[in-house]
């Protein structure tokens, strides 16, 4: 095998434990531990296989001993998107890391960050952003453009020349139908099918098709 390049994970629940795996099955880098801001009493402590080291103030410690590639692991759309450019303005690098169980065609561009779940599957012509989640057995259908720190949701079905926006949710076996545009910063619910574009910030839901929108 050849030498692991070392890597932290921001986060410290269940989508953490499904970057940690997907990693660890490229075996291109070495998890050396996790960062949690949010339960402060879990540092020091054992999770998925490593240690939490702490929060963000040991972003300049990691740096400082060489250690310069961070994946985040946590589903918050916004969040995501905040601290992808936090983290490289600061001189991280964010590998792109893809299970070997999902079809990612040849020519699909995958931005910094992303990462590609067990059973998805993107096909041709696709532009993937930064700090994408391209979550569990979701299908990408040809010539999509998926925006920096989208979240397509486990079952999700997007057909061809979908546009889906910056810090966008898609969520559980959502169905959007072939060209539609949705805008930034809103959620798709569950199940729901889309069959119009979605405008930026709002949350659309419910059957017949996005029978309830609500601004956020």
């Amino acid at each position: 095998m050849s030498k692991q390049t070392p890597l932290v994970i921001w986060g410290a629940g269940g989508h953490a434990m499904v970057v940690a795996d997907i990693v660890r099955l490229q075996e291109s880098y070495r998890i050396i531990g996790f960062l949690d801001n949010v339960n402060l009493q879990r540092h020091g402590t054992e999770f998925c296989g490593a240690s939490i080291l702490g929060g963000d103030e040991q972003l300049d410690r990691l740096l400082d001993e060489g250690i310069d590639h961070i994946l985040l692991g946590f589903g918050d759309c916004k969040v995501r998107l905040e601290l992808t450019s936090f983290l490289e303005t600061k001189g991280f690098r964010l590998p792109t890391v893809i299970h070997p169980r999902a079809v990612v065609a040849q020519d699909v561009i995958l931005g910094p960050g992303t990462v590609v779940a067990a059973g998805a599957v993107i096909n041709p012509g696709t532009w993937v952003g930064k700090s994408v989640i391209i979550n569990t057995a979701a299908s990408v259908d040809h010539e999509c453009m998926i925006a920096d720190a989208a979240h397509i949701c486990p079952g999700a079905r997007l057909a061809g020349h979908i546009r889906v926006g910056r810090a966008t949710q898609v969520g559980v076996g959502a169905i959007v139908i072939e060209r539609i545009n949705v805008g930034n910063e809103s959620v798709i619910g569950a199940g729901t099918i889309i069959v119009k574009d979605v405008p930026d910030h709002v949350v659309v839901y419910g059957n017949p098709p996005g029978t309830a929108v609500k601004q956020i």
